[in-house]
């Protein structure tokens, strides 16, 4: 029998630095959904503070981070598995993080295993972020999320590019796969392509999280989407804005809908299947 699963990709645009005004916007995308009764919601790569490497050590995160409470709470309130997106400092290293806050209040962290970098060519004569292993190190905590019967695995940006991760995660007995990413125009459709590529191979389904706004002096690529296990295209945004893919399986099998915001934060859905 088929677990019923309801697991979300939250498109969002950053407040540079600002981790109160971020939180915020989670929650609003978090409320969006709530009649949905999402499983899992992921959010993008460092969602809290934005891609701004410069700004990592001076607002990195602990484990137990106060910064934390309101999300904690917005987890407890409606029931929901919330991976958010901070760098985060562990024993003497600073990672690239992804807390992963469970509807008991406890609170995991997933620390980025293989770094990234922009090429100078994505924005010639401009602002290019540095290499991350410039600023973190890589890490090797990767802690299963389970919901509803189901195994999801997590994966942040350039570690989900490659196969090894995800199939490390089927290993492990994962049939979901929630990335984090920050992805800008000229490769948010390579990303696409790769990630409907590991639903087939390891037949997972697979929600991607994406900005909708500039970040790190770069424009974001938008598009956050989700799969099916056998890499069907359920719903995804636009590659600007602020929003939410929302994607329910039963026994009948998927149905999926957009929910966006508008500048003033009221929400608008989409059905999509």
């Amino acid at each position: 029998m088929t677990a019923s699963r309801a697991i979300a990709a939250a498109q969002t645009i950053p407040a540079r630095g600002d981790v109160d005004t971020n939180v915020e916007r989670h929650i609003r995308l978090v409320r969006a959904i709530a009649a949905e009764r999402a499983h899992v919601i992921v959010f993008p790569e460092l969602s809290l503070t934005g891609y701004e490497l410069d700004l990592a050590r001076d607002l990195a995160f602990t484990e137990d981070d106060g910064r934390l409470a309101p999300l904690v709470r917005a987890a407890v309130e409606h029931s929901t598995i919330l991976i958010v997106g901070a760098p985060v400092r562990i024993g003497p290293g600073l990672h690239i993080g992804a807390f992963v806050i469970l509807p008991s209040g406890e609170v995991k962290v997933h620390t980025k295993h293989r770094l990234g970098a922009f090429s100078c060519d994505v924005n010639p004569g401009g602002v290019v972020p540095p290499p991350e292993d410039s600023v973190f190190s890589a890490g090797s905590q990767s802690p299963l999320v389970r919901f509803g019967g189901n195994v999801g695995a997590v994966g942040v940006c350039a570690e989900s590019l490659g196969n090894w991760h995800p199939k490390q995660a089927a290993e492990r007995g994962a049939n979901t796969y929630l990335t984090s990413h920050f992805g800008i125009p000229l490769d948010v459709g390579f990303r696409a392509e790769v990630l409907r590529g590991h639903a087939v191979r390891h037949s997972m389904a697979v929600a991607f999280a994406n900005y909708g706004g500039e970040t790190g002096g770069l424009p974001a690529g938008g598009m956050s989407a989700v799969w099916s296990e056998t890499g069907e295209l359920l719903a995804r945004l636009g590659a600007t804005g602020a929003g939410v893919v929302v994607a329910c399986q039963s026994e009948t099998g998927w149905v999926a809908k957009t929910i966006t915001l508008d500048t003033a934060g009221i929400s608008h859905g989409h059905a999509q299947l």
